[in-house]
């Protein structure tokens, strides 16, 4: 087998969701509908928190920072993959497949640690509401947010740079409609013995952190509303948090069903159908879900369309 750094592969082709014709109009127009939803409803989220002075609070810090993350990871691969729907060969260069790969792990990390921020801050919030604006004062979100982009970048530049040690032979056809970490792994005429390594532990570090620290806060949050003797108390503990959970469930769920799997032929095209929730789905919803059941922002939204209309 060959040895050494590079690729002999300039390009990859990527298979896309389906080789078949007939669906790739249709589903060019619902991707670009999901896509535009997507950038109107977090750059809304993100002018909305901006503009409105009562919600530049520790929680919807973070709401702005997921709403950015969301735009841009949903945007690392949607644009191509519109592209794609609309061109006889899909082909991306080696270089922009590497830079693809990434951006999209740095982002997809970034976000995995800014719901652990925001799970923490629900817990302060609910559990410890006496020292609240100490423990969640803005140095320490700023710390929070600057560990999160930390763990991000790290753990994208260590799948990265594994992946660059990769050699690419004659197979070039990627069996995704973007550039991730299994099928491209799958593509090596090298060991991919270190990648695999290498994904099993951080990646295990970046799902299990993060997931053990949300899964803590919420049991010590359920624990405190179950003490709450009142229902009206209760009902309004559950309702600042029932948003973060939805998002949680759906970000988290999705992923692990994703890659949670065996590496098969098989699954790995159930995969990437399964993916796009993840990838396309969740950042769309994740600002419906927190407009529609926040009555914060509601009432910031009516606040700024009435002095636009006046």
């Amino acid at each position: 087998m060959p040895t050494g750094n590079g690729s002999f592969v300039p390009e990859f082709i990527l298979m896309g969701l389906t080789d078949q014709p007939a669906l790739q109009l249709p589903l060019f127009f619902l991707f670009l509908v999901m896509y535009m939803v997507t950038v109107l409803g977090n750059l809304g989220l993100i002018t909305l928190i901006g503009l409105t002075s009562h919600l530049h609070t520790p929680m919807y810090f973070f709401l702005f920072n997921l709403s950015f993350i969301d735009l841009c990871y949903s945007s690392v691969f949607t644009l191509k993959m519109l592209m794609n729907f609309i061109s006889e060969k899909n082909i991306i260069s080696y270089t922009w497949c590497v830079i693809q790969l990434y951006f999209f792990l740095f982002f997809v990390i970034s976000e995995c640690y800014v719901l652990t921020s925001m799970a923490y801050d629900r817990y302060m919030a609910v559990c410890n509401p006496l020292l609240y604006n100490i423990a969640m004062s803005p140095e320490v979100c700023f710390n929070l947010l600057f560990g999160s982009y930390l763990m991000a970048f790290s753990g994208a530049m260590a799948h990265t740079g594994c992946m660059l040690r990769l050699t690419f032979c004659d197979a070039n056809t990627v069996n995704h409609y973007f550039c991730d970490i299994l099928p491209l792994l799958q593509l090596s005429c090298t060991s991919t013995y270190v990648n695999e390594l290498v994904l099993f532990i951080v990646g295990g570090i970046h799902i299990i952190l993060p997931s053990l620290t949300i899964f803590l806060s919420y049991g010590f949050i359920l624990s405190s509303v179950l003490r709450i003797n009142s229902t009206e108390g209760r009902s309004k503990a559950f309702s600042t948090c029932s948003s973060h959970i939805i998002t949680v469930s759906l970000f988290f769920g999705s992923g692990a069903f994703t890659y949670l799997r065996p590496s098969s032929a098989r699954s790995m095209s159930v995969g990437k159908i399964s993916s796009v929730f993840y990838t396309n789905v969740v950042p769309m919803m994740n600002p419906l879900i927190y407009s529609l059941r926040n009555k914060d922002v509601k009432l910031a939204l009516r606040k700024t369309l009435r002095i636009k209309r006046f």
